[in-house]
């Protein structure tokens, strides 16, 4: 089967304690909510990082656009006969496929022993507990557990979303925004940070929002100050900012924090005004690259991805002529590309003049050609420079990393000979771009 992330090892096996191991789709929200549970359940169970050495496979899934839906459909057919092949085995769908579907999910997969949706993921040990007839350990709090034993850990600061896109499902899946505490927030990543890992990213649906539901009156830049301030030798990075979240006093954090990466994810979706409207969401291109401008005016080597949307109900091809020029003045690193999906219970999949598949698809080929060439020549401005690289492994027979411009499984890596290990940071001189990538050599 193939998957996304396996759990890890949690020390010396014994035979009579069920073992578990997951299956992890989506985005890095999901990475963290896997590592949540796997914590809930390493008090109790063993975790395994193999299917094949588990008695319980937890498959924690996406479901924000149908694309999303039949990966997990098929996952979970796969997870069918992994169960199929040894009697006793358990299996269990988590996430946001239960939390989208709910019961309509049990008649079409009456294999699947327990549907855990997302709200309810806190309970998940007793869930295993009572399929394998097992007693829960009395016990500390959980702390979360490392999916992916990697130099990185995602580190979620919220869930949920009061956005109301037009488009999403994710506040229907996820329900209303809620920040964690603050203290909780910086005691994780001081447990991260001692259990070696050298990039924390943090994450949840609407990240520039932390801390409005919970009366911070500084927000994000405060924790970031509080993260940034831990000691060891790491770095912090942050995905999924809004337009409207990236303050000047984000911004003058992010310049004075040294630890944290000068990096923005920030989705912007659309450039023409109509089609943003039409989305449920603000600003235009004028009002976006002046977001741009003042970004690079706080971090002139700001590294800048996007996200944009094509073939959006009412969408004419002046709206993606304005959304191109916008790409190009703007110039960001890396820019995500999807066409529009009509999902069942949004206000988006109901508007007339829906776009050909045909259409959508040769708009966003479009559209993602240009990203391309425009991203490669972003990537081109760092040859002759040096950058500080963390090493992740190898790729291409070559010790593999990224520098803070570079995230984990979105964007390009850094590529040199060299015998280093994971977690290391070295200073590499670069050589050499091919489209995302960098090519360079070690410093003394």
């Amino acid at each position: 089967m193939g998957s996304r992330s396996s759990s890890p090892t949690t020390g010396e096996t014994v035979a009579a304690t069920p073992s578990v191991a997951f299956v992890t789709l989506g985005c890095p929200k999901n990475e963290a909510d896997s590592d949540a549970m796997a914590g809930a359940l390493g008090q109790s169970f063993r975790i395994a990082r193999d299917a094949e050495d588990a008695d319980v496979l937890v498959v924690n899934t996406c479901a924000f656009i149908r694309s999303a839906v039949e990966e997990a459909i098929d996952e979970i057919l796969a997870a069918v006969e992994w169960k199929a092949a040894r009697p006793g085995r358990r299996l269990v769908v988590t996430g946001c496929l239960p939390s989208r579907y709910g019961d309509e999910l049990a008649p079409e997969l009456p294999e699947v022993d327990a549907f855990v949706p997302v709200a309810e993921e806190g309970a998940i040990a007793s869930v295993v507990a009572s399929l394998t007839r097992s007693d829960l350990a009395a016990g500390s709090s959980p702390t979360p557990l490392r999916a992916v034993p990697t130099p990185t850990a995602y580190l979620k600061i919220s869930d949920g979303c009061d956005r109301r896109c037009s488009y999403c499902t994710i506040p229907a899946i996820r329900g209303p925004y809620r920040s964690r505490r603050e203290d909780e927030v910086v005691a994780e990543a001081e447990m991260l940070v001692a259990g070696g890992v050298r990039e924390i990213v943090l994450v949840g649906q609407d990240v520039s929002r932390w801390g409005t539901d919970l009366g911070v009156e500084r927000g994000l830049h405060d924790l970031l100050a509080r993260i940034a301030a831990i000691d060891g030798d790491f770095r912090v990075r942050v995905m999924y900012l809004q337009p409207d979240g990236v303050t000047d006093a984000l911004l003058e954090a992010m310049a004075s924090a040294e630890k944290v990466c000068t990096y923005l994810d920030i989705p912007v979706q659309h450039a023409s005004r109509t089609v943003l409207r039409a989305m449920g969401r603000r600003g235009d291109a004028e009002s976006l690259l002046r977001l741009v401008e003042r970004i690079r005016g706080y971090l002139p080597e700001a590294t800048l991805r996007t996200t944009v949307m094509v073939g959006f109900p009412g969408e004419t091809r002046r709206d993606v002529d304005e959304l191109a020029r916008f790409l190009e003045a703007a110039r960001f690193d890396y820019v995500g590309v999807f066409a529009f999906s009509p999902e069942d219970g949004t206000k988006a999949a109901a508007l007339q003049g829906q776009v050909p598949e045909r259409t959508k698809k040769a708009r966003a080929q479009r559209i993602r050609d240009r990203a391309d060439e425009i991203g490669a020549s972003r990537a081109a401005r760092w040859v002759g420079r040096t950058v500080r690289v963390l090493v992740e492994g190898e790729e291409e027979g070559l010790a593999a990393g990224r520098t803070e411009g570079q995230a984990l499984e979105i964007d390009g890596v850094t590529l040199f000979p060299g015998d280093v290990r994971p977690g290391e940071f070295v200073t590499v001189r670069v050589l050499e771009s091919h489209g995302y990538d960098l090519y360079g050599e070690v410093q003394p």
